[in-house]
């Protein structure tokens, strides 16, 4: 079996890991958020309720994004893997190269210049900046971003600590996002095109502020001395091993199936607010409360982990998240308040995995080198990063053609439209009967297929460090 070269620290003083580190990469996370999140839960009820597009168009669009996506990611995770790192290091330069075109191609997406126009012109320009948003530029500087914890320490518990500050950057683009956007965007139960406008300007402006946080704090100390050319796996046994690979294929499953209903969820929740509560701003008291009692997890979590386990915490947190959404499908309280609490009880629960799925990450990347040999950090990641796409497009996707088939009706201008009885019955099972059965399988996967359980972890953490002693 051919190796890749040990990692080896980079000659130079370094200072040591601390909080700059930690912030820094959690302001990353609140920068892709700044785009991915206006799109990930606005994208459906912005394009059908402003420009006026079917939602069955969106749901083609996002589905064939991602098959496109299945190119430009692993592609992207080799061009990094190969390509001979910068003075900066091998993934910031990606953040300094990307930091503007994503933030511009989100802003433009939402502007409704083109609201009057006809038909294909508007889903033209629907199409067009999607793909550079999603396919081409999100893709560029997401890939290099996630791969980057594996160099910024090779401690395990440092790494866990990434993962939770990076999940806490997501809560709290997550809680600006969904708190704010929606008193700034929605009007009772109508739509504001300027809102809408004014308020990409402002997040992609506020993305590349957080990128040169993560830029300027993060230290690349870890170095991967490059791969001569012929040596590492070829691109056949590389493909071999990544589908052969039980523990990617098993968080990939996970995370897709966990995507589906959480995005499904958030893809549909501003229908429940609009159409079925008849109060788009409540949807800003929803996401405030239901975020913040993730932020408890802050401090516990690597504690947690460290005694009960990342896989085993994991099932505890999406089995609390499908009884609750379960409940909350049959009760349908007329009280939105009654609706808030629950779903802010199942928040929390998917917050338990969330705040750790990075390290799973990591923990994946560990498992493929033992197996090959070979440390193949982005294209393992970008793997994962096409799943995540994949589950993103598939609720917007599923989304879109659920709302098709429950018969609701598109409106223009951002006005509201009243829909029928069956249609809100529709949504309601859309926003939490659907979800609780996709983070169900998530539970599952984790439970009887995903193989890192704690003593494997640890057991695949003792090898590589026993190799990388002798190797030096």
């Amino acid at each position: 079996m051919t190796t890749q070269s040990a990692p080896a620290v980079e000659p130079k003083t370094v200072r040591p890991f601390g909080w700059r580190d930690k912030i820094g990469y959690a302001a990353g996370d609140l920068a892709n958020d700044m785009t991915f999140m206006i799109q990930a839960f606005f994208f459906t009820v912005y394009f059908t309720k402003v420009m006026g597009i079917d939602p069955v168009h969106i749901g083609l669009l996002l589905l064939g994004a991602r098959i496109l996506d299945a190119f430009t990611d692993i592609g992207m995770g080799r061009l990094v893997d190969t390509m001979k790192p910068a003075k900066d290091g091998k993934f910031k330069p990606w953040i300094r190269r990307i930091a503007i075109p994503v933030a511009l191609s989100s802003a433009l997406m939402f502007q409704s210049w083109l609201a009057g126009a006809d038909y294909g012109v508007r889903l033209a320009w629907m199409i067009g900046f999607y793909f550079l948003w999603g396919s081409i530029f999100y893709t560029a500087i997401n890939i290099p971003y996630g791969s980057m914890a594996s160099v910024i320490s090779e401690k395990a518990e440092e790494r866990a600590e990434l993962s939770v500050w990076r999940s806490t950057g997501a809560q709290v683009a997550f809680l600006a996002v969904s708190t704010f956007l929606p008193l700034v965007v929605f009007q009772g139960k109508n739509v504001s095109a300027v809102g809408f406008g004014v308020s990409a300007v402002v997040m992609a402006v506020l993305a590349i502020f957080f990128y040169a946080i993560l830029y300027f704090n993060v230290e690349e100390r870890i170095k991967v001395v490059p791969k001569a050319k012929g040596e590492g796996l070829p691109a056949g046994q590389l493909i071999k091993s990544l589908v052969t690979n039980r523990a990617l294929l098993a968080i990939v499953l996970a995370a897709l199936l966990l995507l589906l209903g959480n995005l499904l969820n958030g893809a549909v929740a501003s229908f429940v607010w609009l159409d079925f509560y008849g109060n788009g701003q409540l949807q800003s008291v929803a996401s405030l409360i239901s975020t913040l009692p993730a932020f408890i997890l802050i401090p516990i979590a690597g504690r947690l982990t460290a005694r009960f386990g990342k896989t085993e915490l994991g099932i505890v947190g999406t089995l609390i998240y499908v009884g609750t959404m379960l409940a909350l499908f049959l009760i349908k309280p007329a009280s939105p308040w009654v609706y808030i609490v629950m779903f802010a009880i199942a928040s929390f629960g998917l917050a338990i995995f969330n705040f750790l799925i990075w390290a799973f990450i990591i923990d994946v990347i560990d498992y493929q080198e033992v197996r090959t040999g070979s440390r193949d950090d982005a294209t393992v990641y970008a793997v994962y990063s096409w799943a995540r796409k994949l589950g993103q497009a598939a609720a917007g996707g599923l989304s879109g053609f659920a709302l098709g088939a429950i018969g609701y009706q598109k409106s223009t201008a951002g006005q509201n439209v009243t829909q029928s009885q069956a249609t809100l019955d529709g949504i309601w099972a859309l926003a939490t009967l659907a979800p609780a059965l996709f983070v169900a399988g998530t539970a599952l996967s984790l439970i009887f297929i995903y193989p890192l359980k704690k003593k494997q972890v640890a057991e695949n953490t003792a090898i590589l460090q026993e190799r990388r002693t002798l190797q030096a």
